[in-house]
């Protein structure tokens, strides 16, 4: 577990450097999530850093909420997708790691293009279905945003994947409170998520998301459970701009780069432990 945390710490120094780097970008989300792709990508799937767009024969990972790039970039580059120092290229001109997900870059890790808000979570579903066919035992995972899921094809998504028993799908939400507007509470109330996806025939777990050692144990639950002919929903509290503690519980961190001086004082409280890119 202190091998993930010093993982998760840098990945977090590595998200506020690439963002302040290129002036643009969304750190709150990346930063909430951070002990979630940790716990993913470096102890719960199954997967190849040898890159196949097919996913034959390994767990496969969709990020629907893109705009939170940067700790996917992190993430595949702390795991060995690509070198560290490409990092450095983070939405720059002719780059690789364009600030949303992108295919036609070729950027190892990444399999569907998830700039349009709403739509990964569709894309997890086929992958699911397709390893079915295929008769591949590795699963799916994906992650959503709460306010992502003001999008209906959301829901449409989550009725098909409960008809259809897509039992080797775990999904997990994002739940902050927070969008780019403002609180998800005030921009369009959501209620209770877990109800709701409780409500469409799902199997539902909860965690916090910035408990590291609660995310790994919640994660390994959700894989026990596959194959029972439910999807698998996670709700995941998370804090927005977690590690950094003016951009903590904000949505105004939603979408900004911190400046100089705000770089600083966020590197001052995020430790070095593997190496900065």
């Amino acid at each position: 577990m202190e091998n993930l945390k010093k993982i998760a710490a840098q990945i977090r120094r590595d998200i506020v450097r690439m963002v302040h780097g290129a002036a643009s970008g969304h750190p709150g989300g990346s930063l909430g999530c951070t002990e979630f792709f940790t716990a993913l990508y470096f102890k719960i799937m199954h997967h190849n850093p040898n890159f196949n767009m097919n996913g034959e024969n390994e767990d496969i990972f969709i990020l629907s909420n893109g705009h939170i790039s940067p700790v996917y970039y992190a993430t595949l580059a702390r795991a060995g997708y690509f070198d560290v120092k490409e990092l450095n290229t983070f939405r720059k001109i002719n780059s690789r790691l364009q600030g949303h997900p992108a295919t036609h870059e070729h950027l190892p890790g990444v399999r569907v293009a998830t700039g349009s808000l709403g739509q990964g979570l569709s894309v997890a579903i086929g992958a699911a279905l397709a390893k079915k066919l295929n008769h591949d035992p590795c699963l799916v995972f994906a992650l959503c945003g709460d306010g992502e899921l003001n999008e209906g094809q959301i829901w449409e998504a989550v009725m098909f994947a409960a008809h259809h028993k897509v039992d080797n799908l775990i999904a997990t939400v994002d739940w902050n409170g927070q969008q780019i507007d403002g609180p998800t509470s005030q921009v369009m109330n959501l209620g209770n998520i877990r109800e709701k996806f409780d409500c469409f025939g799902w199997l539902t777990l909860e965690m916090d998301g910035n408990n590291l050692e609660e995310v790994v144990n919640t994660l390994e639950k959700a894989r026990s459970l596959t194959g029972q002919g439910k999807p698998i929903g996670i709700m995941m509290h998370t804090v927005m701009g977690k590690g950094v503690d003016f951009m903590e519980n904000s949505h105004e961190w939603h979408g900004i780069a911190p400046n100089d001086e705000q770089l600083t004082r966020a590197l001052a409280q995020l430790p070095e432990t593997l190496g900065d890119y």
